[in-house]
């Protein structure tokens, strides 16, 4: 198959599949090295971003999807009658910023950094896919651990958790807000689309 056929391929298993494909299930369905359908799927992401189409495809950790692009956004919410998610309140972004930076946490965790009980915060961000369970600890009552989602990173537009603005090494308040004040916008703008 030539390089032409073979990104063609790809385009259709990303727009059929609808969600994130690794890599690897592209190689053995297309019959192609692992490495070969990367550099494939890295090329289709530059030919997306330098031309002016309603899609893209974007990277997320170690797979990928094809999304329509965020400017279009209100048209595609009128023609499928979407409402607005209502936007995260202030206990619900700072539980998400603990679990972001910290992951994988407890529940326990969360609620020692916070001072206050977050069972409820922690449904409301699960049934939001931003979070989910990502195993048990090894101690007595095996407690849950937390940790972000593909979705958390398809609302902020990164790839990785490691695209996160750096928290601040000094202290002072000023800083703290400042980086508080990025985290939050970034959620409510990510959490109102």
């Amino acid at each position: 198959m030539n390089a032409e056929k073979i990104n063609s391929a790809i385009e259709a298993i990303l727009f059929a599949n609808g969600s994130s494909v690794e890599p690897s299930r592209i190689a053995a369905a297309l019959e192609i090295s692992e490495s070969e359908a990367r550099d494939h799927l890295e090329s289709l992401m530059n030919e997306y971003q330098n031309s002016s189409r309603g899609i893209t495809i974007i990277k997320l950790k170690e797979s990928y999807q094809m999304v329509s692009v965020k400017e279009f956004a209100p048209q595609i919410r009128t023609v499928m009658d979407l409402r607005r998610n209502t936007p995260l309140s202030q206990a619900a972004l700072e539980v998400l910023a603990v679990i972001a930076y910290n992951q994988p946490v407890t529940k326990s965790f969360v609620e020692q950094i916070r001072g206050v009980d977050c069972s409820g915060v922690i449904g409301s961000l699960t049934s939001k896919d931003l979070i989910e369970e990502k195993g048990r600890l090894e101690l007595p009552g095996r407690p849950l651990i937390y940790g972000t989602t593909e979705n958390f990173l398809r609302c902020f537009n990164i790839s990785s958790i490691e695209e996160l603005p750096p928290l601040p090494e000094d202290d002072s308040d000023e800083e703290q807000e400042d980086v508080q004040m990025t985290v939050e916008e970034v959620i409510e703008q990510a959490t109102a689309e």
